[in-house]
């Protein structure tokens, strides 16, 4: 019989912990898809300009950036669990905000508080699964599997909720990401200060392969960044779709998303990974492309599906191809992330002030630089693979 603690190469007393993680994980990825799918309905109640909301999707990412960057020393100073539970709040406290006042200073405070939860998650349940799986490549995929469930569900939870109840929707994740909290109360996550043990800091300043992994992460965030947050308002004001099928269009994307995950956590030890990245780049390119290209709602759909499914595995199998020194750091995973993230901040402001500009279509269309220079850098990850090089 299968058993997913078996396939993860998971120590049994460490289980609970590691579904604790993924849970949280899941709870997250709910959060980070919602803020797209009520951008609509919080549009036309706050009266939201393209600008406005580029940078509060931006403010989202920029405290992401800050937790990803505070979570990496935190655990020093009080421990992983607090610095967790700490940390993790904000999305709860972020999510009731945006409920409350359309101030846009306020927006920006929330969406920012969002991203200060979502940072933290990231960096703690990506050290926790590195240290806790045996089979590292596939327990990321999963763990990352995880939070594409969480953002396939939460646009429903918006499409059920009325446009005028969307509040409703923020309230009802923000509960489970409360509960997921409750549980990492509860677990066996380590409440004492952590301590620098002798050889700890690893030497990933100095790594080209670091920053060529950092780099090729940051591209790739500025395009789900950008798409994610975007891709609701691109189809309702291209007036390609409607906004309860556009919400649901993007829930289609993270079942194949999940999918694609999945998909890679099976393949991750029988194919080279960086060809496998290489290949997910290309077609995630190619598919994103045909997708802004058309008005056809059923190549829209079928390229959406390529997206979604070429882009699953690209952020969690890139990970797990660094130095196991690195991925085994707060400090340099977090140093990792928090740099990739940058264009994560950077491409919702820039697809928002071009729409401005130029409209939502032209907006969206400049995702596709940094998909373009993102696939030439997964060809020089490729070549170096080929030469033995990390």
């Amino acid at each position: 019989m299968f058993s997913m603690s078996s396939f993860l190469q998971i120590k049994k007393e460490n289980v609970s912990l590691v579904y604790r993680i993924y849970f949280a994980f899941l709870c997250s990825g709910a959060m980070s898809t919602l803020l797209g799918a009520l951008l609509p309905a919080m549009q036309e109640e706050y009266a939201m300009s393209y600008a406005l909301r580029g940078y509060v999707l931006s403010a989202h990412q920029i405290g992401n950036l800050c937790a990803v960057m505070i979570a990496g020393f935190l655990p020093y100073a009080i421990g992983r669990k607090q610095s967790t539970l700490l940390l993790g709040s904000c999305i709860v406290l972020g999510l009731l905000l945006m409920t409350l006042t359309g101030n846009p200073f306020l927006l920006l405070v929330a969406f920012a508080l969002t991203g200060v939860g979502r940072g933290t998650l990231s960096n703690i349940t990506n050290v926790v699964v590195s240290e806790n799986a045996g089979n590292k490549a596939a327990g990321l995929n999963v763990l990352h599997a995880s939070f594409a469930i969480g953002a396939f569900l939460s646009p429903f939870i918006a499409v059920a909720a009325s446009r005028t109840q969307w509040r409703a929707a923020a309230w009802i994740v923000a509960a489970f990401m409360a509960l997921s909290l409750f549980f990492i109360s509860n677990s066996k996550l380590s409440s004492s200060r952590m301590e620098k043990k002798k050889g700890e800091a690893v030497p990933f300043a100095s790594s080209f392969g670091f920053w060529l992994n950092t780099a090729i992460m940051f591209f790739y965030l500025c395009a789900e960044g950008s798409l994610i947050g975007w891709l609701v308002t691109y189809f309702k004001d291209s007036g390609i779709m409607s906004t309860s099928l556009a919400q649901t269009m993007q829930s289609l994307l993270w079942i194949m998303i999940l999918c694609g995950r999945l998909t890679c956590a099976s393949v991750s030890n029988k194919v080279s990974k960086p060809v496998l990245i290489l290949v997910m780049g290309i077609f995630m390119s190619i598919f994103f492309v045909l997708m802004i290209s058309t008005r056809n709602v059923a190549v829209i759909v079928a390229s959406l599906l390529g997206v979604g499914f070429s882009m699953s595995g690209i952020y969690p199998t890139t990970l797990s191809t660094m130095d196991p020194r690195f991925n085994s750091s707060t400090v340099a995973v977090g140093t990792c992330i928090a740099t990739a993230t940058i264009g994560a901040i950077l491409m919702p402001i820039i697809v928002g002030q071009v729409a401005e500009a130029a409209g939502i279509g032209g907006g969206i269309a400049t995702i596709s630089i940094a998909l373009l220079i993102m696939v030439a850098l997964m060809a020089l990850k490729v070549i170096r693979s080929k030469k033995g090089l990390v």
